[in-house]
């Protein structure tokens, strides 16, 4: 019963060995990661189009269920830029940004994506994750970190403009740049050329200074507070909001309300399929990164659990003021680096959090959002990574191809359609690769029982028997291609007597495939040609044997591939020797 419970309850299993010595590590990594969040939480609920606060109550309940269903030690979940993204495309769609309508959204969407991702732990389904391929989310998190940090040039520049692609980001833009704000346009290029600096010369500083690795690393994730206190002081003492500067104004200094999501039939209609996007594109996210940090520590992740916790994660945000939350990849590394052992640091910092958000939201008051601007420009432009496209590029043109669409797409036509024209492309990719399988004619390597391309190796063949290996699992995409491949082989007048098909790599045969194996048994038959199959896996012969195929194909099923050499080559062999 205990195990049963701690499957879908992990704090159960590392709930029983925690002691003194990790909870002080989880402590000071929930310290460092509380200082890094507070500002995050709120440029984040920025960039959602929610009020400030919204990022704070995200990171509370949502840290407080994962560390409870979650299997990672070291994931660190609440809003993420490219999630606030895809949250403000969907939302701004269905309700205008300021409006109590945009917020109930909002949290239907956390609730709706929340309900999908448990849904799919509960019944193990973790697997149509990966559907998205590498290559294509690479693709659309480039995308998405340009859209990102073109969308928050507004706010550094003081303007107003809109725009959900980037030819309507940059012609609004430019529209409005006689409205530049130029206190603010100071304020927001200073956050920002202050934060990369502390990014990447504060640390090395520090070292050479003397200061340990620890303090340089404090020192370092709090960057974005030390912004935010200077800026803060800077428009409150010279009465720069009274000049034009944009400030986050008054946050509610409360714990985060009980709140309800919308039940609306239209509102979840049209809020569906973005909740599904938001979901996979969150879960691949996060699961990356814990699998990650898990390695490093020989840990091991359950991608359903997971599943089950993200989802009570975005359950919690829907029912505490919140909007979609996933695992964050810069997050979770400050939070792994900085010592944490169990998920009870997330549970640490959500107290951290809850406190800040009692007691020190009246501090940002006078906080511009050109520093909230800076700081998520920071964040998204190390997302960006146009190197993807010189890699595939030298490696598969295919895959190129995907990325390139998946980043034009998402530029041009927007987060969601880019997204999903993704997933319908790692689909595609999949398709197509599979369609045409790897088909090699195969001879025996002299002095021993292996068998290998007769396009690449010095092989012994028999003109009289045909071995063709399949490199790929037979189903309705490719089992034309086979029929047609055997067809042109054994033309009029050939001397094949014998066509082997070499299984060692077919791990399943689908009924088109099996109705194209009987097409090609028949054929082969009226030819007066053998058909044999070797190596044929369990699971499959398995399957094979529910059938009348084997009772009707004219030759024989051999365990070995050197066992149908045996039984069919001749003395009088050919040789092969083909150059690659």
């Amino acid at each position: 019963m205990r195990l049963s419970l701690a499957r879908y309850l992990p704090v159960l299993d590392w709930g029983r060995r925690y002691d003194r010595a990790a909870f002080a590590n989880d402590l000071i990594a929930a310290v460092i990661v509380t200082i890094m969040l507070i500002p995050q939480s709120l440029a984040y609920a920025l960039l959602a189009g929610l009020p400030p606060e919204a990022g704070i109550y995200a990171s509370i309940a949502p840290i407080l269920l994962y560390a409870v269903f979650g299997t990672s030690r070291a994931l660190a979940v609440g809003p993420v830029a490219v999630v606030s993204l895809l949250t403000a495309s969907a939302v701004g769609q269905v309700a205008e940004q300021g409006t109590a309508g945009y917020a109930v959204a909002a949290l239907t969407l956390a609730g709706m994506s929340g309900a999908f991702l448990v849904l799919l732990g509960v019944f193990r389904l973790g697997f149509l994750a990966n559907f998205l391929s590498h290559p294509v989310i690479a693709g659309f998190i480039t995308a998405s970190g340009i859209l990102i940090a073109t969308s928050q040039l507004k706010h550094i520049l003081g303007i107003q403009a809109h725009g959900h692609t980037l030819i309507e980001m940059v012609g609004s833009l430019v529209a409005h740049l006689d409205q530049i704000n130029p206190i603010t346009l100071v304020l927001g290029v200073a956050a920002t050329g202050f934060l990369f600096w502390v990014r990447r010369g504060l640390k090395p500083l520090l070292r050479r200074m003397g200061a340990g690795p620890l303090l340089a690393d404090v020192a370092t994730k709090a960057g974005p507070v030390a912004a935010v206190v200077a800026t803060t002081l800077a428009v409150w003492g010279f009465g720069l909001a009274d000049r034009g500067v944009a400030i986050v104004g008054s946050v509610p200094q409360a714990l985060p309300p009980l709140t309800l999501p919308g039940v609306a039939p239209d509102l979840i209609r049209q809020l569906a399929i973005p909740a599904i996007l938001i979901s996979i594109i969150g879960f691949v996210e996060s699961i990356s990164v814990a699998q990650t940090l898990a390695a490093k520590k020989r840990q091991r992740i359950d991608p359903d659990q997971e599943l089950i916790g993200l989802g009570a994660a975005n359950l919690g945000a829907a029912f505490t003021g919140g909007y979609p939350v996933t695992g964050g990849f810069a997050r979770s590394v400050v939070n792994f680096d900085a010592g944490a052992e169990t998920p009870a640091a997330g549970a640490f910092t959500a107290i951290g959090l809850a406190i800040a958000a009692v007691s020190l939201t009246p501090l940002v008051y006078f906080l511009p959002n050109a520093t909230l601007a800076a700081t998520i420009v920071v964040a998204v432009l190390s997302l960006v990574d146009f190197s993807i496209l010189r890699r595939t590029w030298d490696y598969s043109r295919s895959d190129f191809a995907a990325v390139a669409a998946t980043i034009v797409l998402t530029l041009t036509l927007g987060v969601e359609i880019g997204v999903a024209s993704g997933v319908l492309l790692s689909v595609a990719l999949h398709l197509f690769k599979t369609s045409k399988p790897h088909v090699a004619e195969v001879g025996l390597v002299p002095g021993s029982h292996h068998f290998r391309n007769i396009n690449r190796h010095d092989v012994a063949t028999d003109r009289h028997v045909l071995t063709l290996r399949i490199d790929e699992s037979l189903y309705f995409v490719n089992a034309r291609f086979l029929e047609d491949l055997v067809q042109d082989r054994v033309t009029d007048g050939c001397v094949i007597r014998h066509v082997v098909l070499m299984c060692s790599a077919v791990n399943e045969i689908d009924f088109s495939a099996l109705e194209s194996l009987e097409a090609i048994n028949q054929r082969l038959t009226d030819m007066g040609i053998g058909l044999h199959l070797s190596e044929v896996k369990g699971p499959v012969m398995d399957r094979l044997r529910t059938t009348h195929f084997l009772d009707e194909m004219n030759g024989r099923v051999f365990l070995s591939q050197y066992d149908a050499w045996q039984a069919l080559a001749r003395p009088e062999m050919d040789r092969a020797n083909a150059a690659e």
